[in-house]
């Protein structure tokens, strides 16, 4: 039936029987289509999404849709209530960070129980969207799994200006296996044969207007592309870039001030200046930050005060 339905459903249960909820919105159109699923707010913190939502909801004429949207604005109730990343050691001591527990498991630990419960509803979906967002110095992108073509197409569809594509399996590296990125949300579906992509809105914390609006934009035009929208998605000239692990690190503890000419979106060669680590006592400068490649640079450290080991930069590799 065409519509809208809000759904109360239990992720999981907490040692004193409170139950873990969260909604599941369905927006079912009046003609034949594909299912899109999209999720938000897996890292309580990251609030952007969780507000596109929010206005979907308010703009979506479920009558002129082809297909069904499912959405769910809240993944993570844990941490967006504690707006946090992880949930504390308490609640689950095996992994305290939900995106590396999918597809997840519905007899394993807090948060692979609540992913499997959620993952009932991916599965069935023809495309999925994880919408994530990053610091406020970070530029807006979309990540999506290298070689998978069908969410190549979908990173594309939803425009955002850069478009990264992420190394796995056998072209992981190291760091990537180290860190159980094959539990991620967007890698867990596109392995199970689900186009997937992961749009990063930028800003954590705070609701940013470009960002959300960016994410609005993208995600309309991603039914558009996908049929279910009665228009044509508009034309996209995105940036393709591999590798959101590329970085340059801190040699040691000390503040950071980035090149004042650095900025967001900016192609830089390898060995470029980028900015300075200095000792904030003796003020002797512990490292020259320089692009360890040519590339685009899309991040840059948003607190000065860093320590040993943190990104300072990222740039990403141009496909």
């Amino acid at each position: 039936m065409t519509g809208h339905t809000a759904e109360r459903v239990t992720l999981a249960r907490l040692p004193s029987g409170v139950r873990v909820e969260t909604t599941v919105h369905t927006y079912e159109g009046a003609r034949e289509g594909p299912t899109l699923y999209v999720q938000a707010a897996q890292h309580g913190r990251e609030v952007n999404g969780t507000e596109l939502l929010r206005r979907f909801h308010d703009r979506v004429a479920p009558e002129a849709l082809a297909g069904r949207v499912v959405t769910v604005p809240v993944v993570d109730p844990l941490t967006f209530d504690r707006v946090s990343y992880t949930t504390p050691e308490e609640l689950d001591s095996a992994n305290a960070n939900m995106n590396r527990v999918w597809p997840g498991d519905p007899t394993g630990s807090l948060h692979q129980r609540m992913a499997a419960t959620l993952w009932e509803y991916a599965q069935e979906a023809d495309a999925v969207v994880d919408l994530h967002t990053g610091s406020p110095s970070m530029l807006t992108h979309v990540v999506y799994e290298e070689g998978h073509e069908r969410s190549r197409e979908l990173a594309e569809l939803f425009g955002t200006e850069l478009l990264l594509a992420e190394p796995s399996e056998d072209d992981a590296t190291e760091e990537w296996v180290l860190r159980r990125f094959d539990g991620k949300f967007r890698v867990a579906a596109a392995d199970a044969g689900v186009p997937a992509i992961t749009p990063e809105l930028s800003h954590n914390k705070q609701l940013v207007e470009p960002a959300i609006e960016t994410g609005l934009t993208g995600l309309e035009n991603l039914l558009a592309g996908l049929g279910m929208l009665d228009r044509e998605p508009r034309p996209t000239d995105p940036t393709l870039a591999r590798n959101h692990l590329g970085r340059v690190t801190a040699d040691d503890s000390g503040l950071f001030r980035p090149a004042p000419d650095a900025s967001l979106g900016d192609r830089v060669s390898r060995g470029e200046h980028l900015g300075t680590l200095y000792d904030p006592a003796s003020y002797e400068t512990l490292q020259e930050v320089t692009a360890d490649r040519d590339g685009v640079l899309y991040s840059v450290a948003e607190e000065a005060t860093v320590t040993a080991g943190a990104a300072l930069v990222n740039v990403a590799l141009p496909l």
